[in-house]
């Protein structure tokens, strides 16, 4: 027996891939043939009558005799903060008119679509809802729909600056179309600065030296995302990371950096594990932990040092680790890999990072296909990463729930009206079609922890569209 805190030590060992055949102190999951099996026992009359109902609703919604919530309360038995580290760099052919570099790194096609319906992508693993744009709405509803539906309290943007350099523009935008997402559902968030952006923007000719690109860069964040009401705080000051740092390693220049922010909300600022003290200085509030090739070693000298200091400490949590980089004509950047063990990884991170003097915890990550440590629903795991998740943190919500959130992408997915892309249509101005009015209904009601309505109105769609 595996130990998982509060009450959720419960054998994990018996979860397989889609059944759950043993007891839990949660509800009993039913498989998804089961779940068919109801959908089909559901009269044709009852499923019309709900989407009498939501039709009513729809028209009092457009003439504003209603509002619809705004935000999504989930109850967490478990006070411990998750945050998810997130990767906005993926591009689509469908949605984006070409496959961005994260799908195909060097040498990979997903043109290329095998027997079993998967496209040739660069990674050892496959989303189950295939490879996306980064700034589909449709994508962006998916994913932070699962995260509160798991306990997850926001997302940690891997951001690398705000010029446009190689992919980066792009992925800036995407970060940006993220944000009424995440208010909209009440997921906080925050920004993780690659500081190797400053010294690119140098060769570039972009900035006349590395600090005055970096200054501008977080200059950049704090007007554009600091600004929001779901910006990450701690202790009433925003909270902002770097991965590294790598380029800019002196105290003295991390000290001007910051003087683009007002000395009474100067961010709390953590930065890489065993880098604060010799590269930051004071501006340093703390570091956190990433993954090592060593695991859990790494992870006690970590908690080791953090323990002797008054820093904030961040907790790393993962499934495993497997770079296809080499493999994808990239280079070889890791020659060793952390195995999956069919999810006692993920459990043993989340368990020592649980019991350690974390603030809070970073799952790494939500969705680096590249590397391997996404935890976001794939074909090779299916919910399990999320269903852990959903335990730790004490939600009310199953497996079964998670489904009803992909239910309702792949349905706004099969009612789509045409390929138009982020910069011409946005989920918010996009005139819709009648059933995607009522997948607007079903997030509605998934907002409001009402997953059976909601449920009910996937399978009307389904039944009579």
């Amino acid at each position: 027996m595996r130990n998982l805190p509060f009450k959720y030590s419960v054998s994990i060992l018996c979860i397989a891939y889609t059944f759950y055949s043993c007891s839990t102190d949660l509800d009993e999951f039913s498989p998804v043939v089961e779940e068919d099996n109801i959908k089909e026992s559901v009269s044709d009359s009852v499923l019309l009558n709900i989407l009498e109902e939501e039709a009513e609703l729809i028209k009092q919604v457009s003439t504003g005799k209603i509002v619809d919530v705004s935000g999504m309360e989930v109850v967490k038995e478990n006070p411990k903060k998750v945050f998810a580290h997130y990767m906005p760099w993926f591009q689509s052919l469908d949605y984006d008119g070409w496959w961005g570099n994260h799908w195909t790194m060097a040498n990979q096609d997903p043109n290329n679509i095998d027997a079993d319906g998967r496209r040739d992508i660069a990674s050892f693993f496959y989303p189950e809802i295939g490879p996306y744009s980064s700034i589909d709405p449709d994508l962006q509803e998916y994913h932070f729909l699962m995260m509160k539906l798991s306990g997850i309290d926001g997302v940690i943007f891997d951001w690398y600056g705000s010029r446009d350099i190689y992919d980066y523009g792009v992925m800036k935008e995407a970060t940006e179309t993220f944000m009424w997402r995440l208010e909209d559902l009440g997921l906080d968030f925050s920004i993780m600065y690659e500081d190797r952006t400053a010294s690119q923007a140098v060769d570039f000719g972009l900035a006349p030296d590395i600090i005055t690109a970096a200054k501008e860069d977080f200059a950049y964040v704090r007007d554009t995302y600091m600004t929001s009401p779901r910006y990450m705080r701690w202790d009433g000051k925003p909270l902002m990371f770097v991965f590294g740092p790598h380029y800019i390693q002196n105290t003295s220049q991390w000290d001007d950096i910051f003087t683009v922010f007002p000395q009474e909300d100067k961010p709390n600022y953590i930065s890489l594990w065993a880098t604060s003290d010799r590269w930051v200085g004071d501006s340093a509030t703390g570091e956190f932990a990433w993954i090592d090739q060593t695991h859990l070693e790494a992870h006690g000298h970590y908690y080791w040092h953090m323990n002797q200091t008054n820093k904030l400490t961040v907790g790393s949590v993962y499934p495993g680790f497997d770079s296809f980089n080499e493999l994808g004509g990239w280079g070889q950047s890791h020659d060793w890999s952390i195995d999956w063990n069919g999810g006692d990884t993920f459990v043993e991170t989340l368990n020592y990072t649980h019991h350690q003097t974390s603030d809070f915890i970073q799952l790494t990550t939500w969705n680096d296909f590249g590397e391997g440590t996404m935890i976001e629903p794939t074909e090779e795991f299916g919910f399990m990463y999320l269903q852990l998740l959903q335990e730790y943190t004490g939600v009310t919500y199953t497996p079964q729930d998670l489904q009803v959130a992909q239910d309702l992408y792949f349905l706004r997915k099969e009612f789509s009206t045409g390929n138009g892309t982020a910069k011409s249509v946005t989920a918010k101005d996009k005139k819709k079609s009648l059933p995607q009015l009522y997948l607007d209904r079903a997030y509605q009601h998934i907002k409001r922890g009402n997953m059976k309505r909601a449920r009910y109105i996937l399978w009307a769609v389904d039944r009579f569209f």
